[in-house]
């Protein structure tokens, strides 16, 4: 047992060490340390409390001979009987493992009694340290852990912020309207001898040269070309350039252009913004865009849809709901901030490398989504990615805590239906049964945090429902 083992978090290695003795043969550790600081992950001194337990000299010698003598009936040990191995060569053949095992045999129920005395509730795994561990002698030690800080939240009902309506308006499912039909139209040639008018798609090839190009550095690669053949634009379109929807309106099919476009500053191609590029362009060809018939048929290619009057009215109701859901979720974020902004809070540690871990983890899933191997993955570098991470841990187990403390403040409570919803819907993600993902998430100590969750959210909610 080191200066910085836990207390609760440890699996016994007992089978392993009788399996496998040569791996823990004795290193003349006296297990008697005196160090001042604990060399565990560093805990915030404000939410950092400490116990000294001393356990009777008799329970300690008392736990030493069970586990000797379970080491007794379980080794193997060439020239001697199972079961019938001297007392004298087990403790020293296994010495570290019982030490470890005595250890996790009498501190924790020390421990628990030690805290509940002081009504202290860590949040962190208990960090051990000085501990001073001989058969017949008391085990002392002192155990170092965060607790929830202390701190008010007077007056958070009058922390406000702007609430945006959440209706959902016409131009907004229009848009949407639009986007869904066109991504099932074709585009189609124009046969007709005719110039480009709005609405068109020139299918154009052309060729473009940058006005007075920096000088590239050695340490540059040569800026690719600015070409392109075949290209389709839309003439008047929303996302089209005022110099192309100028220059290519009226043009004719074989004409040839020349023009300049000045790119802004916030130009989506960082090569382009903010340059002046001037353009030689080959009109090839003008296409136009083929809607499908909007009826009965072309809503149920759509989904499950009797007509396509009872699409849209599923799809307005859809982006109602997502609305109301984001500018809900957007507003309580802002509360939220308001209200950490407000209030001086002592950020438990350990809560934030959790938090860091718990982002870590979603951006490696998310890599992993997008084709990153595994050997690549190990490749990152995790201490730059953690520090990238820091900042915003912190804010939001600042946030977590605030809601926390409003939670309690309104009373609020997470019924059984209200769980039983979220692990439905967790299991139709993960497609575990239900029963089978309570017994994991509870095995794992996440049910708990689910429920914690809950209630958070609540609180957010009831804060914004307030909101004028």
């Amino acid at each position: 047992m080191t200066a910085t083992d836990t207390i609760d978090n440890h699996q016994s290695p007992q089978e392993e060490s009788i399996a496998a003795e040569q791996h823990h043969e004795h290193d003349g550790h006296d297990h008697d340390h005196e160090h001042d600081h604990p060399h565990g992950p560093t805990l915030n001194p404000a939410c950092t409390r400490e116990v000294e337990i001393e356990i009777p000299a008799d329970e300690v010698g008392k736990a030493f001979r069970a586990v000797v003598k379970r080491y007794q009936k379980q080794a193997r040990i060439p020239g001697f009987r199972v079961g019938k191995v001297p007392e004298s060569l087990i403790r020293g053949r296994f010495h570290d493992s019982i030490q470890q095992d005595v250890v996790e045999t009498i501190i924790p129920t020390h421990f628990r009694t030690a805290i509940e005395q002081q009504n202290l509730q860590p949040v962190s795994q208990p960090q051990v340290t000085d501990l001073h561990l001989h058969d017949g002698e008391p085990l002392r030690f002192k155990a170092v852990f965060e607790v929830l800080p202390s701190f008010s939240v007077e007056g958070y009902q009058d922390v406000k912020v702007e609430k945006p309506d959440t209706a959902l308006t016409d131009a907004e499912f229009d848009q949407e309207l639009k986007r869904i039909i066109d991504s099932r139209s074709t585009m189609e040639p124009v046969t007709e001898d005719r110039t480009l008018a709005d609405g068109d798609f020139a299918q154009i090839t052309f060729k473009g040269e940058l006005h007075s190009p920096e000088p590239e550095t050695e340490s540059e690669s040569p800026a690719q070309p600015i070409e392109g053949q075949d290209v389709l634009v839309e003439v008047g379109g929303s996302n089209t350039l005022p110099a192309f929807n100028e220059s290519l309106r009226g043009a004719k099919p074989g004409q040839e252009l020349k023009f300049e476009v000045d790119y802004p500053e916030d130009f989506g191609e960082r090569r382009l913004a903010g340059k002046t590029v001037a353009y030689d362009v080959t009109v090839n060809g003008i296409k136009k865009r083929v809607q499908p018939e909007l009826n009965d048929e072309f809503a149920k290619e759509l989904g499950d849809y009797q007509s396509f009057d009872e699409f849209k009215q599923k799809l307005r109701e859809h982006m109602a709901s997502e609305k109301a859901r984001r500018v809900e979720a957007e507003t309580r974020d802002k509360l939220v901030e308001a209200l950490s902004a407000r209030y001086e809070v002592q950020v438990p540690e350990s809560m934030v490398q959790n938090q860091v871990d718990a982002r870590l983890d979603r951006g490696l899933r998310a890599l992993a989504a997008q084709g990153m191997r595994t050997e690549d993955m190990r490749k990152l570098d995790f201490t730059r990615l953690r520090a990238a991470q820091r900042d915003s841990a912190v804010a939001e187990v600042k946030g977590m805590l605030i809601l926390d403390r409003i939670a309690d403040e309104e009373k609020i409570e997470v019924s059984e239906d209200e769980l039983n919803e979220q692990l439905f819907l967790l299991s139709m993600q993960t497609q575990e049964p239900v029963d089978a993902l309570r017994h994991r998430l509870t095995s794992e100590g996440n049910l708990v945090r689910i429920r914690e969750q809950i209630r958070r959210e609540k609180a957010g909610k009831l804060l914004v429902d307030r909101l004028s």
